[in-house]
């Protein structure tokens, strides 16, 4: 037994949790102190605070400024609409689904033993008694429903603390960039630490109830939790795909129509694709991100819960240790409190030099604390010997094996994320390459972006192979699962980092839209510039990348001995097509989200196009753009177009399992992991640096970057084309991946009893 005793767990998690959701409470009341319209207050008092305000924007006045702030207050609202009526409708298609899989959950793992009510010996803890299947098929849909409504509350949250945050940013911004920063960043932070709180909350609460039924049956417990990771990651799968389609085809027809054919700025009013592009950030990379990171803290959790529910812990039924996981998340969001406050209280940002070196500071300092803190927490938490399931076999480990396994995870996710950085960066020489690229056109800068691409796989894979080695020497399958969670341990910090570019880059729109100076439009593209490389570097240490590798392998192996089969041999007929069929799985799921945006973003194109050459008076600023039609075809497609792919992904292990048993299954998922991760990395890091180069070229901060431009330039041109292809690799397909290959991983988990009871329907005919 470690020094923390059961009561005690049973306070601290949930107090953590409360104390998450408190701290992003106060963070929401100080970002509303930013008042978006002189219509609140009409005092003599408050016109004299705009004077004040706006000592650094000397041409506006008082009644400038009062303009201003009421058209920066009508554009978030248009935003703000948009986006929840999109999300509102996307959310009655998921309720649906929701309520069909629930069904299908129940069904299939009712019938493992015929729907019988009565108890059956356990499957690890031989000599006990466990419940029978059909509680597990209640309970496991109960917590699929649990973790699906969480997403979406996540992603809801989300995008409503991002559509309140922007117009307050923007005008934030006139009395200097450290105040937007601090306004941009404390928002994120409220949607980071909402959801890493309440994500651990339920699932601590979810576990405590069950196990009103449960008793002492940890592994019928624990094994019915996984859904919790699943419900968390289908609808992450769908939010992903959805908002990626959405916000990609809006911002590809606007830069393709406005940038290159017209020469009109980003974000310009009289571009008809400007607010649907705007609302695009909010429900793609804001609500999408925010349910696919719920799902991968869910699905970690679960599944790391599950191997130690059939290792020493769970049999022995000590509480703590079993609760090593949640204690972590715990421990997290202690650290991540702490480390936001360096931002928000301690450093003040004076400059536009300082916003990049703040946010990766965020990322060292959460890491240096968190492991101080993990260490603390093996030490506390774990007994000093103790023994842990290795396919069949039990393993010795120390509490300190586990301290390095947390750590390395912890680590080698930091690497990567400075690793991306390096790659997609334009203060370094890659990206400034492939910028330079463009002086002959868009043709060269393409192969330069793919090369890139390419190329920055290749230290992330090895690091990931490095720490599941390592992990899995120290403490086999449950030493990668905590490796995992390590990675994810700073999830509130990382998040808070992911949703400021958005916020950043909305600010900048609000900006444009309603005619700001340029100086101000400066500030605020300096803040969505830091944002888009700390966001990529985000993309690759949080969402999916750090999560590829290690999380399905783990599943794999808790897959094999759950289904009742001891080992996957790849030279096996049955294994080995299931591992060339899963190869392929990323390329056609690519294949279906790149398709989607590019027809979304035709039919985009043709409408911006079609109001330019026929409503009078549109170029010349004189009149308004139909905004609403480009809202439409950006929320039809999406919701049209989202569905194959999703089905794609929840079919397969399912058809797999029924049709070819569970040994073929398990090829599939190795396969789908070993390809998924090279194209989800190269994707996301190719649109990355593309991005950023054309940004290298617009800013025209060094010499060099100003003998590619000025903006119109052929060479930006080029650059605009380069990022337009990047947009849906690194918005949509690339994140997408992720969720692929988790949800068909947890999905496999769910459903393994059944699979080996019922599967390889087609093998037993033949």
């Amino acid at each position: 037994m470690g020094l923390l005793g059961e009561s005690l767990t049973q306070v601290l998690i949930p107090a953590s949790a409360i104390i998450g959701i408190g701290f992003a409470l106060l963070q929401w009341f100080l970002v509303s102190k930013v008042k978006i319209s002189s219509e609140s207050e009409s005092n003599n008092g408050y016109k004299q605070r705009l004077i004040e305000d706006d000592l650094e924007e000397e041409e506006e006045g008082v009644e400038r400024a009062n303009i201003v702030a009421a058209k920066c207050a009508e554009i978030q609202e248009a935003i703000s609409v948009g986006a929840t009526s999109f999300l509102y409708t996307e959310y009655r298609y998921l309720s649906i689904f929701m309520g069909a899989f629930g069904l299908l959950i129940f069904l299939f793992l009712g019938s493992v033993n015929g729907f019988s009510t009565k108890s059956e010996p356990c499957a690890y803890n031989t000599g006990s008694m466990c419940k029978p299947a059909l509680a597990n098929a209640l309970f496991s849909t109960v917590a699929f429903l649990l973790g699906a409504l969480t997403s979406i509350l996540s992603g809801y949250l989300g995008m409503k603390i991002a559509t309140y945050a922007n117009a307050r940013t923007t005008l934030e911004a006139r009395k200097g960039v450290g105040k937007a920063f601090i306004t941009a960043f404390r928002s994120g932070a409220v949607m980071g630490f909402l959801l890493a709180a309440n994500g651990l909350l339920v699932l601590f609460l979810s576990i405590n109830l069950f196990k009103l039924y449960y008793g002492d049956d940890w592994e019928g417990l624990y094994e019915s939790i996984t859904g919790y990771g699943l419900g968390g990651s289908s609808m992450a799968l769908f939010g992903r795909v959805g908002g990626g389609i959405y916000t990609k085809a809006a911002d590809v027809g606007a830069d393709l129509v406005g940038k290159v054919e017209r020469n009109i700025p980003e974000d310009d009013p009289r571009n008809p694709a400007v607010i649907a592009d705007n609302v695009g950030d909010n429900v793609g990379d804001i609500a999408g991100m925010g349910s696919d990171l719920f799902g991968s803290y869910a699905e970690s959790s679960c599944a790391a819960l599950f191997v130690a529910s059939i290792s020493s812990f769970g049999i022995s039924h000590d509480y703590t240790a079993m609760s090593y996981p949640l204690i972590i998340s715990s421990m997290g969001i202690v650290v991540c409190l702490i480390t936001t406050l360096f931002a928000t209280d301690m450093f003040e940002i004076k400059n536009v030099a300082e916003i990049e070196p703040s946010l990766k500071r965020q990322l060292l300092i959460s890491t240096v604390l968190m492991t101080a803190g993990i260490a603390m927490v093996s030490f506390f938490a774990l007994p000093s010997d103790f023994t842990l399931f290795d396919f069949g076999t039990a393993k010795d480990v120390k509490n300190w094996h586990l301290f390095f396994c947390v750590s390395i995870g912890l680590w080698a996710g930091l690497a990567i994320g400075y690793t991306t950085e390096y790659y997609t960066s334009n203060a370094y020489s890659p990206v400034q390459d492939v910028a330079d690229s463009c002086r002959t056109g868009a043709a060269t800068n393409v192969i330069f972006g793919l090369a890139l691409g390419y190329k920055s796989v290749i230290i992330p894979i090895f690091s990931i192979a490095l720490a599941i080695y390592v992990s899995f020497s120290l403490a086999a399958m449950y030493g990668i699962a905590v490796a995992a969670l390590g990675m994810l341990s700073t999830i509130a910090t990382g998040l808070a980092i992911d949703a400021y570019g958005p916020i950043s880059d909305n600010a900048g729109g609000i900006a444009e839209m309603a005619g700001m100076s340029h100086k101000i439009r400066e500030r605020t593209d300096a803040l969505d510039a830091a944002g888009n490389t700390t966001a990529a570097i985000g993309k690759a240490s949080l969402p999916w990348v750090l999560q590829l590798a290690p999380l399905p392998l783990y599943r794999l192996p808790c897959l094999v001995p759950l289904a009742g089969i001891k080992a996957v041999d790849v030279l096996t007929p049955k294994v080995f097509i299931g591992l060339i069929v899963g190869a392929m799985l990323p390329y056609w799921f690519s294949a279906m989200t790149m398709k989607s945006v590019g027809s979304a973003a035709l039919k985009m194109v043709e409408e911006v196009r079609r109001q330019f050459n026929s409503i009078p008076g549109l170029m010349e600023g004189t009149v308004r753009p139909d905004y609403a039609t480009c809202v439409k075809i950006s929320t039809d497609a999406s919701l049209k177009e989202m569905i194959p792919p999703g089905a794609l992904v929840m079919l397969t292990p399912l058809i797999a399992g029924t049709l070819f048993g569970v040994e073929t299954l398990a090829g599939l998922l190795a396969g789908s992991l070993v390809s998924g991760v090279q194209v989800a990395i190269s994707a996301s890091n190719t649109g990355g640096a593309w991005d950023n180069a054309k940004k290298y070229i617009e800013a025209g901060a060094s010499e060099h970057a100003r003998s590619l431009g000025p903006k119109g330039s052929d060479c930006h041109k080029a650059a605009v084309i380069g990022d337009t292809i990047g947009d849906p690799l690194k918005d949509t397909s690339g994140p997408s991946l992720n969720i692929l290959i988790k949800l068909m991983a947890v999905e496999s988990l769910v459903f393994a009893p059944f699979f080996a009871a019922h599967g390889g329907l087609l093998f037993k005919i033949l």
